[in-house]
């Protein structure tokens, strides 16, 4: 099923422990940034992680990913980070998240005073079973908060 729904935004600052020494954030951090946009992303129907495992016994781990790094983040930029469902299916989701520099909080390195895009990443996560990490549906109230919002 395709459920492209409107981009999700959620903001954050790049601190010095993102970056390397040259003031410029690792790569990897960029996951790490996409992880807590789902996060807060799944915050926004109303759901914690935590609550749903206790309750339901499904908790959500990354299948697969893939990143393009366009531009790169410095220390102190404030960053938008957003978070599309490209494709919902039973018991997994495909994401498209984007992260983006803000002009108005970065760290002095912008020039021409719009938003410019950094990284763009296809993320694939999958619902499992928390005791036997098996695929297991998405609880029903989830995928139906997901459903009327795309």
């Amino acid at each position: 099923m395709n459920a492209a729904s409107s981009p999700f935004d959620w903001k954050i600052r790049v601190y010095y422990e993102d970056t390397d020494t040259g003031g410029v954030v690792f790569y990897a951090n960029y996951l790490k940034f996409f992880e807590r946009a789902r996060t807060e992303w799944l915050r926004s129907f109303g759901f914690q992680q935590q609550h749903l495992a206790a309750t339901t016994g499904a908790i959500f781990v990354v299948k697969n990913t893939n990143v393009e790094y366009l531009s790169p983040a410095r220390l102190d930029d404030e960053l938008r980070l957003t978070v599309v469902v490209e494709k919902l299916r039973n018991a997994s989701m495909e994401f498209i998240q984007e992260a983006w520099r803000l002009p108005s909080g970065d760290g002095g390195t912008a020039c021409d005073g719009e938003a410019r895009l950094l990284a763009r990443g296809s993320i694939t996560v999958v619902c499992v079973d928390q005791d036997s990490f098996r695929p297991r549906p998405i609880p029903p109230e989830l995928l139906n908060c997901i459903k009327n919002a795309s």
